[in-house]
């Protein structure tokens, strides 16, 4: 392990004592906001410090194995051998494992987020598609026990979505989810065509993080326009008789954002300024992205929405991930929630080229 490792790990399990000690303390467990800073910290160096705690006992196991190499009884010496081996392999997974735990941190790794589905080109096929996107990550929502709520949708003539917009909230979504920001592309043959073609559309994914107090963007709201409308239903009797649908305008920057889902105006008012937040959040993200990129560019979820990330090939049943040059022919499986095997690779490959970036500094 390089030098500079075990100085920077010896800081931080330094500050976890230190943070042991003042969460301890009353006068900090009366100050809300300090204790809950503190703890998330905490949380934050606990599995670092265990890593460090665990290396140094590994590393003390291998070092009095190393010294029975020695004796004269082979039996001893043939049992050393195998501890010798263990350890070290041991110790070479604990120093990955801390190298990983020591990358910078996205800070908004666990926040909730907000999924945006667009169809592009490709007309009704695309917003087809959209629904297929939308049932996709609801499905693998669900599987991690997260909670997913529409907020707006456009439904197409023939089904599917022109656009449509979701909350994901839990632990880590975005996380999970950040490296599906980009343009998803669909190869099949749809069922009005008689000759058998296989065409191609696609739609847009966007990912934004909620915002939360602490970074939420200030919104003057003279730069606001508000507008209320009927939401869209499917009738019956619960059609919505009432102008409870909002739309939002941020006339500076032209974002516009709407939501429908609540019957309550008061309720749609509020989650489309939520979702108002989480968009010019990203887009002060973008732009300090932008300005960064001479110097240091993710390859992996760069969220520019013209990169085609994905190729879904109905004929074949096989997807493929441009990005880390990954091909599944388990089609049916992903679009059934199954994602797993997609979103884990990104990740890896992100921590990978993180790794490289640190070694190479």
């Amino acid at each position: 392990m390089q030098n500079s490792i075990r100085i920077k790990l010896d800081k931080l399990s330094d500050r976890f004592e230190e943070i042991t000690a003042l969460l301890s303390l009353p006068e900090t467990q009366s100050d809300a906001d300090r204790f809950r800073a503190l703890s998330q910290e905490y949380a934050q160096l606990e599995p670092i410090v265990a890593a460090h705690h665990d290396y140094r006992k590994t590393a003390a196991e291998l070092e009095e194995a190393e010294a029975l190499l020695e004796e004269k009884d082979p039996e001893l010496r043939a049992l050393a051998q195998e501890e010798v081996g263990r350890n070290q392999s041991h110790l070479d997974e604990l120093e990955q494992t801390i190298q990983i735990l020591l990358l910078p941190k996205d800070p908004h790794d666990n926040r909730n987020i907000f999924l945006e589905i667009r169809a592009g080109t490709g007309g009704a096929e695309a917003a087809l598609f959209a629904g297929d996107l939308l049932r996709m990550y609801t499905r693998f929502a669900e599987k991690c026990g997260w909670r997913v709520e529409t907020l707006a949708e456009s439904p197409a003539e023939y089904g599917g979505y022109k656009e449509v917009i979701a909350k994901i909230a839990g632990p880590d979504v975005y996380a999970r989810l950040k490296f599906e920001a980009g343009t998803h592309r669909v190869q099949r043959v749809p069922e009005t065509e008689s000759q058998g073609r296989i065409h191609t559309s696609a739609c847009t994914v966007a990912i934004l993080p909620e915002a939360e107090e602490v970074d939420a963007v200030e919104i003057n709201p003279s730069e606001l326009r508000i507008d209320t409308y009927r939401s869209s239903g499917a009738g019956g009797q619960h059609v919505n008789t009432t102008d409870s649908a909002v739309r939002i305008t941020h006339l500076p920057t032209g974002i516009v954002v709407e939501c429908q889902d609540e019957r309550s105006q008061h309720k749609n008012k509020a989650r489309a300024m939520t979702l108002l937040r989480a968009r010019l959040l990203a887009a002060e993200q973008n732009k300090r992205q932008a300005e960064q990129a001479s110097s240091r560019r993710l390859q992996v979820g760069s969220g520019d929405r013209s990169e085609r990330i994905r190729t879904y090939n109905f004929p074949q049943g096989r997807v493929t991930d441009h990005r880390i040059n990954l091909t599944l022919y388990k089609l049916d499986e992903i679009l059934a929630g199954n994602l797993e095997e997609l979103v884990t690779p990104l990740v890896q490959q992100h921590q990978t080229d993180l790794l490289t970036e640190m070694t190479n500094a």
